[in-house]
């Protein structure tokens, strides 16, 4: 790295960044999920262990009440180097956010391994005595990686082949799926899941992790602008280590720069040969997910972990009620500035 740069230490707050993703089937799906409360034994929440604070619906802690539940944070290998001590600390310190539930970590590999999963299953959400099959319903933001796991589960459960259709962008999963079979027993008290629509928050008051959630895939890639969200990501991989882009461009803080430049590495160019950038943007963020450009949080855990000691993180335990409440205030907002 250049010795004498010096990477943003703040992101410029871009106004024009929409604060929602709240579509139809995400307030049909939470409004059946809560219809089913009555019929379902389990929870398992997904959330992106890349943004293991931000990917947390606060939604889901009014709607599925105090329905016992597991939490599983996906796309380990993604967020932080498989066994570096960085993975062991952060871990650490995401367990602790949710004491009363059991947390589990599993990686975006093609078959991780659920086996601590499946015994959690088998002991917990079953029970020894239990006659009557249990059903579990498996939640999360969308993209999170709900039906991936649940083909793992499957998989690895019963041997037999995924039972849900799964993608690379959100909205795949529109409605609550039939029961799968995950756990099979002979007293025929097996344990079933159900696959749900991925359900956004009607509003996020803070544009950063609007931000942060596009880049992970959570909506869809035609919300944000990609040149933007290339800008975003470009913030965040200098704070860890800019040398990762280093075969297309020096360290730098301009990312128009940086796309021309890849954009003519990878020869993605429009008529004439000039750099297409909006596709370089796109083509440079799916290298970041798919792990080629650093791997890396994008929440700040020591910052949460001391706002949850200092009791005042505003986002920690928002009810429905006041994220509405936000959401009609922002309204109100833009529309008297028309």
């Amino acid at each position: 790295m250049a010795a004498n740069f010096i990477p943003r230490q703040v992101f410029p707050s871009y106004a024009s960044i929409p604060r929602s993703y709240y579509l139809g089937h995400h307030r049909a799906g939470l409004k059946k999920m809560q219809n089913m409360l009555s019929s379902i034994d389990y929870v398992v929440e997904c959330r992106d262990y890349r943004v293991p604070v931000t990917s947390i619906n606060p939604m889901f802690e009014e709607a599925l009440g105090k329905t016992r539940r597991l939490i599983v944070y996906t796309k380990r290998d993604l967020g932080a180097k498989p066994g570096s001590s960085a993975q062991r600390s952060a871990e650490k310190t995401v367990r602790g956010f949710d004491k009363n539930s059991a947390t589990f970590f599993v990686s975006s590999s093609s078959r991780p391994d659920v086996s601590s999963i499946l015994k959690h299953l088998r002991e917990d959400a079953e029970g020894p005595d239990r006659l009557v099959g249990c059903r579990v319903m498996v939640v999360g933001m969308p993209n999170v990686g709900k039906s991936t796991l649940i083909n793992n589960l499957r998989n690895q459960g019963v041997g037999k082949a995924k039972a849900v259709q799964t993608g690379g962008q959100p909205g795949i999963t529109r409605k609550i799926g039939t029961p799968v079979k995950v756990i099979e027993r002979e007293n025929g008290s097996h344990v079933y899941v159900l696959d749900t629509p991925g359900v956004f928050m009607p509003y996020v008051p803070d544009a950063d992790n609007m931000l942060k959630l596009a880049l992970c895939g959570c909506v869809k890639d035609s919300v944000i602008s990609p040149v933007t969200l290339t800008d975003y990501l470009l913030y965040h991989i200098n704070l860890h280590d800019p040398d990762v882009y280093q075969r297309w461009s020096a360290p730098t803080n301009e990312i128009m720069p940086l796309l021309e430049s890849f954009a003519q590495h990878t020869g993605l160019l429009a008529k004439g040969g000039i750099p297409n950038i909006d596709l370089a943007a796109q083509h440079f963020i799916q290298k970041w997910r798919a792990g080629n450009l650093g791997r890396f949080l994008l929440d700040d855990l020591q910052a949460e972990e001391r706002s949850r000691l200092e009791g005042n993180k505003e986002e920690v335990g928002r009810s429905i009620s006041s994220i509405l409440r936000a959401e009609r205030t922002a309204k109100k907002r833009d529309s008297s500035k028309l």
